[in-house]
């Protein structure tokens, strides 16, 4: 029952509809009165953009797939990753929670769950501990019609709301997670699930959080929460303001992020009282810029080479993309462009991307051409004219590249040698199905020549697929003041926190994941059950 200050109570909101799920349902399984606020009109947010998967180590699904690996084996790949760049008790709250995370979300009839390859992204600089094949779980794909009326409430994919790409059916990657994730949480009958409401403010009583404001269509709602408010919002990529305030490298319309990232959770924290950090780091990716100003992720290259605007090359290729995006963010981009790099590959591949799979759709040559982002030339010299950089430079820069091709030894940035980049070259064709299709480079699987005419070059961009700084946190995901302390009832996960990966991507799912266990996370704390999850300090 609200009393006359209160609209409405219940027990602990979650602001935000992607991650942070995880945490709505455990705390609804429990039996608590759970309120989900999204802030625009579809559920899932950035997840519902990504392929889906997460990275637990050590958890049950992959214990029953027979993957060879350990919890402990994970925690140490982590640590050495990320190294002392953020809290130790925090890195290892996160690997030791995942495998009870995902138990306690296997509880429900709808969260079916696979294990799939993908190797950590830090395979080849720790090899005795990064999982060349991966530690990666899926959710299985799903009938769009299991989902009944909640089925018009789903974002879409990423393909989809930047492009107009078809949605498949069934559903797969990350709308299948959401959308499992949102059955299991509705059917518990503990939870609301709600559209256009978004987190405005939270209220302090007696030096804790008491509950919050609600923009709704129908004015703002004052919300009493017995135990808690979970920010799990996501980052501010979409917001270009706050991202020139805190010199954040890239553009807004160029991030894969969903339209609800605009960081008014982060705001909302900080005006409460919590400390903030990375505030200008993300999640990088490398971008083929599409006509309609977008991001086009690039996610499998497994042919031709890139060059800066100096017609230089300046990295593998093959590597993760984060990685590869934090190489980019150090080259100038064309001047009034947001071109920082040059995709060339030759007459092989045709117009089309040497990439074994696209998560955007690729256009018809001719439309990247009319937007002065594709080219094509008769020769080296035309192509280098068209996109403006020296001649000279991008043709040493492919002699250069043509003789690793022939030796299969790229003396320059390794290309081919990690474990990573021979899973896209061989092993990530036959997942897509399209390995007869697909060329593989001799004697190195990941090195063609760039020598049949015509030449193509695309633009490449500095994407992002959000941000990753935030509120800090402890390992209980409580956000804390700048001299540690607690803001009682305050909590945040995900891209809303100071990630816990500070600066480095260590595997695939590393974003969802976060975002999962340390929701997890909050919601046992809020529930006094921390103590189920302890870990080995």
């Amino acid at each position: 029952m609200a009393s006359s200050l209160w609209d409405e109570e219940c027990d602990i909101i979650v602001a935000g509809s992607g991650g942070g799920l995880a945490g709505a349902f455990a705390a609804a399984e429990a039996g608590f009165h759970t309120i989900v606020l999204e802030s625009t009109d579809k559920f899932g947010g950035i997840t519902c953009y990504s392929g889906g998967a997460f990275w637990a180590p050590g958890n049950p699904v992959n214990q029953r797939a027979g993957v060879d690996d350990s919890n402990d084996r994970a925690l140490a790949y982590f640590q050495k990753v990320v190294g002392n760049e953020a809290d130790a008790d925090r890195q290892r709250a996160f690997v030791r929670t995942g495998p009870a995370m995902v138990a306690t979300m296997e509880r429900s009839p709808h969260t079916a769950f696979e294990w799939g390859p993908f190797p950590d992204y830090y395979a080849d600089a720790e090899p005795e501990l990064g999982h060349p094949i991966g530690r990666l779980i899926f959710p299985t794909p799903l009938p769009i019609r299991e989902l009944g009326d909640l089925q018009d409430k789903l974002r879409l994919s990423m393909a989809a709301d930047i492009s107009g790409h078809a949605e498949p059916e069934p559903l797969s990657g990350g709308r299948a997670l959401v959308a499992r994730m949102l059955l299991a949480v509705r059917d518990t009958g503990n939870a609301e699930l709600r559209l256009n409401s978004a987190l405005q403010d939270v209220v302090m009583e007696g030096g804790r959080v008491a509950g919050a404001l609600v923009a709704t269509e129908h004015g703002v709602r004052r919300i009493r929460t017995r135990l808690g408010v979970l920010i799990a919002t996501g980052g501010f990529e979409r917001n270009q303001d706050m991202r020139d305030e805190h010199r954040v490298a890239g553009d807004a319309h160029l991030t894969a992020g969903a339209p609800g990232a605009q960081g008014d959770g982060i705001r909302i924290g900080v005006a409460a009282g919590g400390d903030v950090g990375l505030m200008d780091q993300c999640w990088w990716m490398h971008s083929v810029i599409q006509p309609n100003g977008r991001p086009g992720f690039i996610a499998a290259l497994n042919g031709g080479m890139i060059v800066n605007n100096k017609g230089e090359r300046f990295a593998n290729e093959s590597i993760p993309y984060d990685r590869f995006g934090r190489l980019l963010v150090k080259q100038e981009p064309k001047p009034g462009t947001s071109i920082r790099a040059w995709w060339i590959w030759d007459g092989r591949f045709g117009d089309r991307l040497p990439a074994v799979y696209n998560p955007m759709p690729i256009l018809s040559f001719a439309e990247y051409e009319a937007a002065g982002l594709w080219h094509c030339g008769a020769t080296l010299d035309a192509l280098a004219e068209k996109i403006g950089v020296p001649a000279d430079a991008l043709a040493g820069s492919i002699d250069r590249f043509n003789g690793f091709a022939e030796t299969g030894v790229d003396t320059d940035y390794r290309r081919g040698e990690a474990p990573y980049d021979r899973f896209l070259a061989t092993e990530m064709p036959k997942l897509f199905g399209v390995a007869d299709a697909t060329p593989v480079g001799s004697p190195n699987p990941s090195l063609f020549p760039i020598s049949n005419g015509p030449f193509y070059a695309a633009a490449v961009g500095l994407g992002d697929l959000g941000t990753k700084g935030g509120l800090k946190t402890d390992i209980n995901a409580r956000v804390l003041r700048a001299d540690g302390s607690v803001i009682k009832g305050l909590y945040a996960a995900g891209n809303a926190m100071e990630s816990v990966t500070n600066c480095h991507y260590a595997a695939p799912g590393c974003p969802i994941g976060t975002c999962m266990i340390f929701s997890f996370r909050a919601v046992m704390n809020m529930m006094g059950r921390s103590d189920e999850i302890a870990f080995d300090i």
